[in-house]
């Protein structure tokens, strides 16, 4: 039996877009949260990127009571990267382009969301500031908190939960199919070039339950030496790489993983590697950066001086 798709705000209306490549063993969860909020969506469009464990049989079984709630098939890819994300992403765009809507956004199929106002509250954000032009929350991932204590709320809107107003995302032309990854980084900072204002509001959470570590010490290593690459490509400042590597200290594996990361950064520095972020974009970047880092030097004196 179809629901009541969804109540306005103001006269505000959002759609939200998820690609989703075998996530059976967390979709459930972000099924679930959709299906409490007390603004839900116009449309949702799912997309199963090949998936062949079971993700399609879960969502159709939820389409199949809410017409809010679609599902779009694609083939399976022989490669996987983050532009074939966007190719996934872009496929529910199309299914939602020409429909009535203020908010845009990319959801994730391996979050939830523990207050059941979490998006009545982002939109209700867009509603009472015309320059917002991307939003989103904080999200934990088992103990950590992201983003971490360097990020300004300002300056950072990660991807798991990552909404647009609708005028904003059309002037930056959507998510760039960019292979290594930070297709969410490039976005968010296109709109603050273009004069939009991005936040991340802390008083909400979202939960990500598919953990990025790995019990595999091996993958792990190689995992912290690709996350200095792709910081790399995405144009951080090496100042700003040092300072992240030194506080990565305090988790394991300690000072081989802040030293596998700078490494990986230092590798794709000295080797030339063609940066995949727009250069005014990561003069941007960097200028957020290094206006950070002073405002951490600043905590620190003071810290200091009260000794």
């Amino acid at each position: 039996m179809a629901h009541s798709a969804y109540r306005t705000l103001t006269g505000f209306s959002y759609v939200l877009i998820t690609p989703a490549r075998n996530e059976g063993q967390y979709i459930e969860m972000t099924l679930r949260s959709m299906l409490r909020q007390t603004l839900r969506p116009a449309k949702w469009v799912i997309v199963s990127d090949g998936s062949a464990d079971g993700t399609d049989e879960l969502v159709t079984k939820q389409a199949a009571r809410h017409d809010w709630i679609e599902l779009v098939r694609m083939p399976e890819r022989r490669e996987r990267n983050f532009a074939g994300k966007v190719e996934a992403f872009n496929a529910g765009y199309a299914r939602v382009k020409a429909s009535e809507y203020q908010v845009i956004g990319n959801v994730d199929a391996d979050v939830s969301f523990d207050e059941a106002d979490y998006f009545e509250f982002l939109i209700s954000q867009f509603a009472q500031n015309d320059r917002l032009g991307v939003c989103g929350t904080s999200y934990r991932e088992g103990r950590e908190v992201y983003p971490g204590p360097f990020a300004s709320v300002e300056d950072v809107v990660l991807g798991a939960c990552q909404l647009f107003r609708r005028e904003c995302f059309e002037a930056i032309g959507g998510y760039l199919p960019i292979r290594s990854g930070g297709i969410d980084l490039i976005a968010f900072l296109s709109a603050r070039e273009k004069g939009w204002q991005t936040r991340t509001f802390s008083e909400r959470v979202c939960v990500h339950h598919r953990k990025v570590a790995s019990a595999d010490h091996v993958k792990a290593c190689k995992r912290l030496m690709q996350m200095g690459q792709k910081d790399y490509l995405l144009g951080s400042h090496p100042l700003w790489e040092i300072a992240r590597s030194v506080y990565l200290m305090k988790s394991s594996p300690y000072i081989l993983g802040a030293a596998l990361t700078l490494g990986g950064y230092l590798w794709a520095m000295f080797r030339r590697v063609d940066r995949t972020i727009p250069a005014e974009l990561m003069e941007l970047r960097r200028d957020d950066q290094m206006r950070r880092l002073k405002v951490i030097r600043q905590m620190m004196l003071r810290c200091v001086l009260t000794k």
